[in-house]
């Protein structure tokens, strides 16, 4: 099995020594950058499997970051690390196209938990399967290539959005426990990831939203109903 790259953006020189430590004893291979516009240099340049982007960075912040790789790969899962104290950010880096975040002061084991979660989804580290292309409604909807097509528009999902969508479809027509979709998906059931969640939920709103016979309902104190033909 290939070794995982991890793109790894975070000033802090102790605490960057000792998360780059301590993912490189777990088998990683780890690119750290201390500024905004050397992790920008360092993705264009080369191949990596994950992006941990810590979100006050010297040069260019780590939102702006995610921006910038975004416009190129859609795919590459995104973890952002903020302070306690900023909250809104969390869900800031969700809208610009994050995938996970982690509050500091953070333990190894958690980010390390994200990590193989996303890498264990993740095609590098998966052998090929037998999902096809399925249609929802009106759109073309192909999971292994991230890829939701409506005529001659593709539009390519992050891969949370194409777990989240591909969960949905598996249990469409039915009432799913909000606390299924989390432990699931993310691995734990809390506020923030709720709040994360409904992030990822507007988004796909917007995305299906064309074909008026797709709805996901709130379902109040529960969770969701993907209503899909």
């Amino acid at each position: 099995m290939k070794r995982a790259r991890i793109l790894y953006a975070e000033d802090d020189e102790t605490l960057s020594f000792i998360t780059k430590d301590h993912l490189e004893l777990q088998g990683y291979e780890i690119r750290h950058c201390g500024d905004g516009k050397k992790t920008i240099d360092e993705f264009n340049s080369d191949q990596f499997d994950l992006v941990i982007l810590d979100v006050m960075l010297p040069g260019m912040d780590g939102f702006s970051i995610a921006e910038a790789i975004r416009k190129k790969n859609q795919q590459i899962p995104i973890i952002f690390l903020t302070a306690k104290s900023q909250k809104d950010d969390r869900i800031q880096g969700l809208k610009l196209g994050g995938d996970d975040y982690l509050t500091k002061p953070f333990s190894i084991e958690e980010l390390i938990l994200k990590i193989e979660i996303f890498l264990r989804r993740s095609r590098v580290f998966e052998m090929p399967t037998t999902e096809v292309e399925q249609m929802v409604g009106i759109y073309k909807y192909i999971p292994q290539e991230y890829q939701l097509i409506l005529n001659d528009n593709v539009r390519i999902l992050t891969q949370r959005e194409s777990e989240l969508l591909s969960y949905l479809l598996k249990n469409k027509n039915k009432v799913i426990k909000r606390s299924s979709i989390l432990e699931t998906l993310w691995g734990e059931d809390d506020y923030f990831m709720g709040r994360s969640l409904d992030v990822f939920i507007s988004r796909l709103r917007k995305y299906l939203g064309e074909d008026p016979s797709i709805k996901i309902d709130n379902i109040h104190g529960i969770g969701f109903k993907f209503i899909c033909p």
